[in-house]
């Protein structure tokens, strides 16, 4: 870690904020480390189940940051094709030292032509528009390929700042914050996954999602066709 890290934590309507907020918790107990959340615009920025965060700075008032980071989330589909958003991705993710996403933020970073080449995670609904951009999917809670590091699906947020505070800091500071945290899971119920859910419940969440997942996937046609 330098002796100052500054890590951006990026903010647009409808996201997830667990995908954010989940890495933010670890991100700001690392010593040395200043975490921004960065957005277009000032004011409100609502997640898609009502959460309001204000933004610290505006996209063109941020710092060269050493760490980005990019949530999904529902408004990832009029994101794609947002050059406000998408601009501020590839001017960072020029000299970033860490370019990373949290579930469907990968799909982001693909628009902004960040993940081509690289292995990647996103959510398990969207892992088949990754190719899209050219990156390679991976069904993993975290996806570390050179200095690109993805997150799988909304809770994989918290490993995966855990897995970055590592590489930020040490294993050992890493440690002491999960501890902190108590980042113990014990789930209720064995249906994380659609390796392990039960068959109707894995296709009633991809009935649940489909009307969004379909225009997902022609917007993410047009952006990619655009890179």
């Amino acid at each position: 870690m330098t002796a100052s890290t500054a890590i951006g934590m990026v903010l647009y309507p409808n996201f997830t904020h667990l995908d954010l907020t989940g890495p933010f918790e670890v991100f700001g107990r690392l010593p040395n480390a200043r975490v921004f959340a960065v957005a277009a615009e000032e004011g409100l920025v609502t997640s898609d189940t009502g959460l309001n965060m204000v933004p610290d700075l505006r996209f063109d008032e941020a710092p060269e940051f050493d760490l980005i980071c990019v949530p999904g989330g529902p408004g990832v589909n009029q994101m794609l094709e947002d050059e406000a958003l998408l601009g501020f991705l590839r001017d960072q993710g020029a000299h970033a030292q860490f370019v990373t996403s949290v579930c469907s933020g990968s799909l982001l970073l693909g628009a902004a032509g960040l993940v081509k080449g690289y292995r990647a995670a996103t959510h398990w609904l969207s892992m088949d528009l990754l190719p899209l951009f050219g990156a390679i999917p991976v069904a993993e809670r975290v996806v570390i390929d050179r200095n690109r590091i993805t997150g799988g699906g909304v809770t994989a947020g918290i490993d995966f700042g855990l897995v970055v505070a590592a590489k930020l800091a040490d294993d050992e500071t890493a440690k002491r914050i999960q501890l902190m945290l108590e980042y113990d899971p014990s789930p209720p119920f064995n249906a994380g996954s659609p390796a392990t859910a039960e068959p109707s419940v894995v296709q009633a969440v991809r009935e649940q999602g489909a009307k969004y997942l379909d225009a997902r996937r022609e917007i993410a046609r047009r952006a990619a066709a655009r890179l």
